[in-house]
């Protein structure tokens, strides 16, 4: 019989623990788009576990680009009947088997691997997908809408502004391939902030940045995936930089219950930023760092200088989250990125 794995339980039932109005969610029907993915499973299990720990009889219905991948993601939940796997491009207008009382918009590509080569369906998954939603959102009447934006959205920002706020934005070069999912994330926010002006939808924008956690992919070429990757394959760890940019990493069982914290106690038209300030590394430091989480002993660092193949660098230097506005909502990050990252490796050595 296939189970869910013994950490990632244990962060759904620490994530259902948070003290939020999870009462909301009773008998009600909530849309999850890109539900097989990374970081949105999470939301799916989450209220799996709810449903059966509280009784909450909300139905989950999942939008998906692979349905045979989602089964197999979801195959411990195969006999339920409260999920619902459906599958389309949420870039397209799609026909639903029921109204939706919460929109949570996720599905996008996440990783520079990935969207640069399809920068046209990264765009459209976010600004079209978005539109189409809302659509949605404004037939059905629904009670909630959650966007899964990024700390992208920022660009490069001035030193002043780091950490930075939600109201602290830099330049980002729009006429660059790569900008497509940064920009592709702003704009649709601005829709959604329009519809909330506009229609009084409840639209509210939860800004994740550098998440890490059980069942994220470690080929998608991103500098954290190659190095757990590496330390899981016991191979010496290889900079593909000076190693001085800086990034914020937020454990994912942290970034899922702050974005529930966005969706249930948020303010319309609100971004909030999802994201970890005290996990903030240099690239060479987080190397160091998973270096010495080898199970056979501490691995070496060593530095190449040129980008790895396919993959668009970023042109930020220092992408880190001022919180202050989700602390107020009652939420706090519980991982440092030693005991998140410990956890993370240990997920995949147990699998």
């Amino acid at each position: 019989m296939v189970s869910l794995h013994p950490i990632i339980a244990e962060d759904i039932a620490a994530i259902a623990a948070t003290p939020l109005p999870w009462e909301r969610f009773a008998g009600k029907a909530v849309l999850i788009t890109g539900a097989a993915g990374f970081l949105p499973a999470y939301l799916v299990e989450t209220l799996l576990h709810l449903n059966d720990t509280r009784a909450l009889n909300c139905r989950v219905l999942g939008l998906v680009r692979n349905l045979a991948k989602a089964r197999t993601r979801f195959a411990h939940h195969a006999a339920r009947s409260d999920l619902r796997l459906i599958e389309g491009d949420v870039a397209c207008p799609l026909t639903w088997p029921e109204p939706a009382h919460f929109i949570i918009h996720a599905a996008s590509q996440a990783s520079p691997k990935h969207y640069g080569p399809d920068p046209v369906g990264t765009f459209n998954a976010n600004v079209l997908g978005t539109h189409h939603l809302l659509e949605q959102a404004r037939t059905w009447q629904s009670e909630g809408f959650l966007f899964v934006s990024s700390g992208e959205v920022y660009g490069r920002v001035a030193a002043e502004h780091i950490p930075t706020k939600e109201s602290d934005y830099g330049w980002i070069e729009i006429t660059e391939s790569r900008s497509c999912y940064a920009e592709g994330k702003r704009a649709a926010e601005t829709l959604g902030v329009s519809h909330a002006k506009q229609f009084g939808t409840p639209f509210v924008i939860g800004r994740p940045f550098h998440t890490y956690g059980p069942g994220m992919s470690l080929d998608d070429g991103r500098v954290h995936s190659d190095f757990l990757l590496g330390v899981l394959s016991h191979r010496d760890l290889v900079l593909h930089s000076d190693g001085q940019a800086v990034r914020a990493f937020c454990y994912l069982a942290d970034a899922v219950a702050g974005l529930f914290t966005v969706l249930l106690k948020g303010s319309t038209g609100t971004a909030y930023n999802v994201g970890n300030p005290a996990g903030a590394l240099s690239i060479r430091a987080l190397a160091d760092l998973l270096a010495g989480l080898g199970a056979g002993g501490p691995l070496k660092v060593s530095h190449e200088g040129q980008p790895a193949s396919g993959y668009l660098p970023s042109p930020i230097p220092v992408n880190v989250p001022d919180v202050t506005r989700l602390r107020a909502l009652g939420w706090q990050p519980v991982w440092s990125p030693k005991d998140g990252f410990a956890r993370t490796l240990a997920s995949f050595r147990l699998s």
